[in-house]
């Protein structure tokens, strides 16, 4: 029976950027895909997960403080 793909990654989505932010975004979402593809399921992975994502959303955070191009 195939796994379920674990409910965090609907967070790693990045489509509703802006280009800006979304080519910021992207890397994280590409890596967690590869966690969950690559690593069996358990408490590391979900540990693995959620920290990408802390780091992808301060990431995210940074990015809006970089200059507007005209």
């Amino acid at each position: 029976m195939p796994e379920q793909t674990p409910p965090i990654l609907r967070y790693f989505k990045f489509g509703h950027l802006p280009d800006h932010l979304r080519s910021v975004s992207a890397p994280f979402a590409d890596l967690a895909n590869q966690l969950v593809a690559t690593l069996p399921p358990g408490p590391e992975l979900s540990v693995a997960l959620r920290k990408l994502l802390e780091s992808k959303d301060a990431a995210v955070r940074a990015a809006l403080d970089l200059p507007k191009e005209s």
